[in-house]
């Protein structure tokens, strides 16, 4: 096929048109490797979802046992697992025959209280789709809509030479009989009937084109479409053939024997990929955290997610998500701690005796306040880069000294939005 009949579409309307099942519920699975922006584009099309009024429900798995996303998830109030169209599975991975078990487990639950309009199933970094396709091939409720495979763009075009090495690679694997990344950022290509170019805000469109072209051939019938910050319209995904289990029957029959609960983990064994998880309730030293930061990243680590909290900042809890060489620093929520410490909370006295009793049941030095992520990548690279980040929580000695009024040098951006609204609002779901 001539690259110019490929459908590749940046920032261009969709054109298929074909109506919604209506005998069994959409599934759209949102796909994708490490840190390409899956939690993003789902809360994009969750508040799509509220503002057309439709029903909705959210599976979101991580294989880590730190359940980032699913807290970002359940913070847009649009889902809460109180009404039985949220579960967040943690600690496995939705490839591996346990987890598919807990999806199935967790659906039949969804269904027996709520009945929604759409499904939304986001897929761990490391998950391989084929196991949770085959799921849905043969369910008798549910119709798979879409498989969205999200692919950073921005990864590919610097590890992957523009994309063009990703084939080689994957072909070099096969070759050999090894199993590792670039076998699953193939596959999960392979896979989808909707191929999502993220982060195109950080490359020129030639450079998007380009990246397009070099992976094209891995599914020369996908729709492609670039996107930058989750900006996809629901509608037109909604309106667009089911997904068709013929076109990949054969890499079904292939790949069936091979992908196990230890292809989830991307070759292990091997120690390609490993994740690790810190938790301390002491704040980060700015500057300590800032330059290790700046050392390790583009090193090996693929990503890194979290909650933590600035001795600067002690009512903010911060989210740390890094993907490759990129980080934002966000603010989520106030620790509850510190909305009970401002002076003009306005808090009542049945407010403030709800918010004592949730930091009360927590065991750490600073009420509700902590540091926790997950970070995954090369095995050597984490463990350094895991020494590394313990290294910057404050000692003792600078504990009692910033208790005592000491201020540290903080060059992380200083314009965090802090909201003016009524603080007991965002400490809800709590971290």
């Amino acid at each position: 096929m001539a690259w110019s009949q490929f459908p590749v579409i940046l920032g261009i309307t969709l054109t298929h048109r074909c109506p919604v099942n209506m005998n069994r519920i959409p599934v759209i699975i949102i796909n994708g490797f490490l840190g390409a922006g899956k939690t993003t584009l789902m809360k994009n099309l969750l508040t799509q979802a509220n503002r057309n009024h439709l029903a909705v429900s959210v599976i979101v798995n991580d294989m880590s046992d730190l359940d980032v996303d699913g807290v970002l998830i359940a913070n847009t109030e649009i889902v809460n697992i109180a009404n039985n169209n949220f579960v967040s599975i943690t600690s496995d991975s939705i490839s591996s025959q346990s987890g598919i078990k807990t999806v199935d487990k967790a659906i039949k639950n969804m269904l027996r209280h709520y009945l929604p309009d759409v499904i939304f199933v986001e897929t761990s970094g490391g998950s391989h789709p084929l196991p949770l396709i085959k799921y849905l091939q043969t369910h008798e409720r549910l119709q798979l809509k879409s498989l969205l495979s999200l692919v950073d763009t921005v990864m590919l075009n610097d590890d992957y030479n523009g994309g063009k090495a990703l084939i080689p690679a994957f072909q070099e694997n096969l070759f050999h009989g090894k199993r590792r990344i670039e076998n699953l950022l193939a596959e999960q290509i392979m896979f989808c009937s909707t191929l999502l170019l993220t982060k195109k805000d950080r490359l020129s469109f030639d450079i998007v084109t380009d990246v397009a072209k070099a992976i094209h051939p891995l599914n020369p019938y996908v729709n492609v479409i670039a996107v930058s910050w989750g900006n996809l319209k629901l509608a037109e995904l909604l309106t667009l053939p089911d997904y068709d289990f013929n076109r990949v029957g054969l890499l079904i029959r292939e790949l069936e024997d091979t992908i196990t609960v230890e292809e989830a983990k991307i070759s292990a064994q091997n120690g390609e990929i490993i994740s690790r998880v810190i938790k301390d309730d002491r704040p980060f030293h700015p500057q300590r955290l800032w330059e290790t930061y700046h050392y390790f990243m583009g090193m090996g680590i693929y990503r890194s997610k979290g909650f933590f909290w600035l001795p600067g900042r002690p009512d903010m809890a911060l989210l740390w998500n890094q993907a490759a060489g990129s980080i934002n620093l966000e603010f989520i929520s106030y620790w509850n701690s510190g909305v009970l410490a401002a002076p003009d909370n306005h808090l009542t006295h049945e407010e403030r005796s709800v918010l004592q009793k949730k930091v009360n049941k927590t065991m750490g030095r600073f009420g509700d306040r902590r540091c926790h992520l997950t970070i995954i990548g090369r095995s050597d690279e984490v463990h350094d880069f895991t020494s590394a980040l313990i290294n910057c929580f404050l000692s003792e000695e600078e504990i009692v000294w910033w208790q005592s009024g000491g201020i540290f040098p903080d060059p992380w951006p200083a314009n965090i939005s802090r909201l003016n609204r009524r603080l007991t609002r965002y400490c809800k779901y709590g971290i």
